[in-house]
């Protein structure tokens, strides 16, 4: 049944019978403009198999976006959320699905996916390989200050006279508003007791939130990371340069919390959050940390990416190693190679890798990757992917046999395709973060290799991100 009597109306006894890839759950209900009968909603904090009645809260062409209101049925696929957070924070919004479930529907979404976009039909499918921890997993986390705490339902209407400022997340859609966080399971200690502690300690000192409309304000980010070593790097990001305020902040956090090894700063005037353009300077302890795989030791920066899962990063660091079936004889070119662990991790298995990376700080620390694990077959050079990754660079260094891949969630520039089609190497082994992004370069790269089998990984528990791995043989 419908009701009319509501701008946004809402609809009953309504089935929940998929997930779309963002992490949203999709039902259908008739509409008489839709030329099928019946219009997709979107609805959020559902799992397939939920029976409930929904509200309209957005109107699209082709679609509709809704909330339940009343939960009839419930879904045997159904597990209850742990995290106090849940159903405002928009991060792990999978928790009320049960694991086996998730990793279900995952490993179908990225061969939805290829069939859709990439076009790939035969190519063999291996089992999703899930994540062995389900909490704590992260190693990276970055939290937003803010003077307007986003109100839950249950706050809005009412009289709520505590303070308004807030160190946690985004609210999805919102990027003025952030919910304050009191605990988060992706992180482990000390996180919360980081986070928590510093709110406390800048509120009680009257220290400014950021203002995010009105780009205003003291406190601006706050960046903890965990790696397995137990090492601990936190990051304090000020809109402005407040030398009194920022010393006793910092001051507060090294005696408070004496496990911190490294303890940075950033001043960050821009109208956007970014750091990677901007000097991170050393307030107490060292300027960087180390993860270890396989004997193999990481520094990492503060400016560094590594993966944020470090123990679901060997498993694909073993199942890139296991497509890539090196003889040891190849010349191996890793493609946006970040710190040059891809890099490393492969180095004794072949003749020779080449790294390639944007970022010139990762890349003098995957130079020294390879010259704290005595490894002498490596070469890295920072730059544009597309500006130095040429004809002429490649007939300098030598054509590679096997190329690896493993760009940002917007996937490779049609330049980069370009060289790497006329580069011809033996093998691609494409890791992504973003299978429709990498199904669609799998497609461009068709008239000359054959997409052989891919490997999903779950890297990210709880959420709807899936890591793929795409094996490509020349035809």
């Amino acid at each position: 049944m419908r009701h009319y009597n509501n701008k946004y109306p809402i609809y009953e006894n309504i089935e929940i019978i998929d997930l779309a890839i963002e992490g949203k759950a999709v039902a259908k209900i008739k509409n008489s403009n839709a030329e099928s009968g019946e219009l997709t909603v979107f609805v959020n904090n559902v799992v397939p198999g939920d029976v409930v009645d929904i509200q309209v809260v957005k109107r699209k062409k082709n679609y509709r976006e809704a909330k339940p209101v009343r939960f009839i049925h419930y879904s045997e696929k159904r597990t209850k959320p742990f995290c106090k957070h849940f159903d405002v924070c928009g991060g792990c919004t999978r928790q009320n699905l049960s694991y086996t479930d998730q990793l279900f529907y995952k490993h179908r979404q990225v061969v939805e996916t290829l069939k859709r976009i990439g076009k790939v039909t035969d190519a063999e499918v291996l089992p999703i390989l899930g994540s062995e921890e389900l909490t704590h997993y992260r190693n990276k986390l970055e939290y937003t200050f803010s003077n307007k705490r986003w109100l839950t339902d249950a706050e809005k209407g009412n009289d709520v006279s505590d303070s308004q400022n807030a160190l946690g997340y985004h609210i999805p859609g919102r990027f003025d508003k952030v919910l304050d966080i009191e605990e988060c399971f992706l992180q482990s200690k000390p996180s919360d007791e980081i986070r928590n502690e510093v709110k406390r300690f800048c509120i009680e000192n009257d220290f400014e939130f950021f203002d995010l409309k009105q780009v205003s304000g003291f406190l601006r980010n706050l960046i903890i990371r965990t790696p397995d070593s137990g090492e601990v790097m936190v990051i304090v990001s000020f809109f402005n340069e407040m030398k009194e305020h920022r010393e006793l902040l910092l001051n507060f956090i090294a005696e408070r919390f004496p496990e911190i090894t490294s303890l940075m700063y950033v001043i960050n005037p821009k109208s956007n959050d970014t750091i990677l353009d901007l000097d991170i300077i050393l307030y107490k302890g060292k300027d960087h940390f180390f993860e270890e795989m396989e004997g193999l030791k990481f520094k990492v920066g503060p400016k560094s990416f590594y993966q944020t899962n470090s123990k679901q990063a060997y498993q694909l660091y073993k199942k890139i190693r296991e497509f890539a079936e090196f003889k040891g004889t190849e010349i191996v070119y890793d493609l946006y190679t970040g710190t040059g662990t891809i890099a490393n991790f492969v180095a004794r298995n072949v003749k020779h890798v080449i790294g390639l990376e944007y970022v010139p700080e990762a890349i003098e620390d995957a130079k020294i990757n390879s010259k704290i694990n005595n490894i002498e077959n490596t070469e890295f050079y920072a730059g544009d992917m597309k500006d130095i990754l040429t004809q002429n660079f490649i007939a300098e260094k030598g054509r590679p046999d096997i190329i690896l891949l493993d760009p940002p969630r917007a996937g490779l520039h049609p330049k980069v395709v370009e060289t790497v089609l006329e580069a011809e190497p033996e093998k691609i082994v494409y890791v992504s973060c973003n299978p429709a992004t990498q199904a669609r370069d799998i497609q461009l790269f068709g008239e000359k290799y054959k997409t052989v089998k891919f490997q999903p990984v779950d890297m990210f528990p709880h959420t709807h991100h899936v890591e793929n791995i795409a094996l490509l043989v020349k035809l």
